[in-house]
């Protein structure tokens, strides 16, 4: 699926919040943004085709660990997700795949707040 339309839509929606992000990045951070979220829609679908939450989820939490090494914190990458969300609620034709990436979407949010149990059961 191209997911080009989609990943504009994301990137505009989080640069209109966020709009500091263009004085601060410019074009060249606003393009990286894309690129970040072209990957995140991938795995999103690699997710959904394997039938495996978890692979997205463990995505997101290897993406945590990047980020934050350089500086940035889980609440811009939850932002993002929740972001996905919302403009995916209005782009996605095939209902199942927008419930399950809605569904993926929000599990990787719950673990990047910490709400889960580290360490196993």
């Amino acid at each position: 699926m191209n997911y080009e339309k989609i990943v504009n839509s994301i990137t505009e929606k989080i640069y209109e919040l966020e709009p500091s992000l263009l004085e601060r990045f410019g074009e060249k951070g606003k393009e990286k943004c894309r690129e970040d979220n072209h990957h995140h829609m991938k795995h999103l679908e690699t997710a959904y085709e394997l039938d495996q939450p978890a692979f997205f989820i463990d995505y997101a939490v290897w993406l945590e660990g990047i980020l934050t090494k350089h500086g940035m914190n889980s609440q811009h990458l939850i932002d993002n997700f929740e972001i996905i969300q919302a403009v995916l609620a209005d782009s996605m034709d095939s209902d199942e795949k927008r419930e399950k990436f809605h569904l993926y979407l929000a599990e990787a949010i719950t673990v990047l707040k910490g709400e889960h149990v580290k360490g196993g059961a």
